[in-house]
């Protein structure tokens, strides 16, 4: 294997809208990647930056490393959705963001999705017939879609882990690195 090749299966796509990504869901999942020698990858649907929130108050802003027009699911090892309320909302109106969910779980690499990102899922009609979790308001989602949602911290169903909220961000970041270590 090269190191381009190397370089490419410990890369994780870390897919978020320009606004409204809720910033724990991001920096918490991404320092855990980092630490566990994965190197994320900012991916937008537009390049430039990304503005994140502490619920409604905004916050920092990141550098996009990659728009969604510019990646291959071949380029990872796995793919990461950080929630916030107006950051999958927004990105499940891209159809390239949808379908590049798709294929991350169509071929079954490793996606984890915290809170509300499991619109993503639910939009890539990927949880039909899966257990998922997610942040509450959105189990009617997840069943209209075909999924079995359930009430805890971390779900992991395949190569499919979901989580409910900030709180449980300890639990799904040891999850996440568990599953990547599976496959990587």
């Amino acid at each position: 294997m090269t190191s381009a090749d190397e370089q490419a299966t410990r890369s994780i796509a870390v897919l978020v809208a320009q606004e409204g990504i809720e910033q724990v869901e991001l920096t918490g999942p991404w320092k855990a990647l980092v630490e566990g020698g994965w190197d994320p990858v900012l991916i937008a649907p537009d390049a430039g930056e990304v503005q994140a929130f502490e619920h409604l108050d905004r916050a920092d802003t990141f550098p996009v490393d990659r728009t969604v027009a510019d990646v291959t699911v071949g380029g990872f090892a796995g793919l990461l959705l950080p929630g916030g309320v107006a950051n999958p909302d927004a990105l499940r109106t891209d159809t390239a963001a949808v379908d590049l969910v798709r294929e991350f779980v169509e071929g079954g690499r490793p996606v984890a999705a915290i809170c509300h990102a499991i619109w993503m899922l639910v939009e890539a009609d990927v949880v039909r017939g899966r257990t998922v979790t997610s942040w509450p308001s959105l189990q009617t989602d997840v069943r209209n879609a075909g999924g079995t949602w359930v009430d805890q911290e971390v779900v992991t169903d395949g190569s499919l882990v979901t989580s409910r909220k900030p709180d449980d961000l300890p639990g799904f970041n040891a999850v996440v690195l568990d599953v990547l270590a599976a496959v990587g």
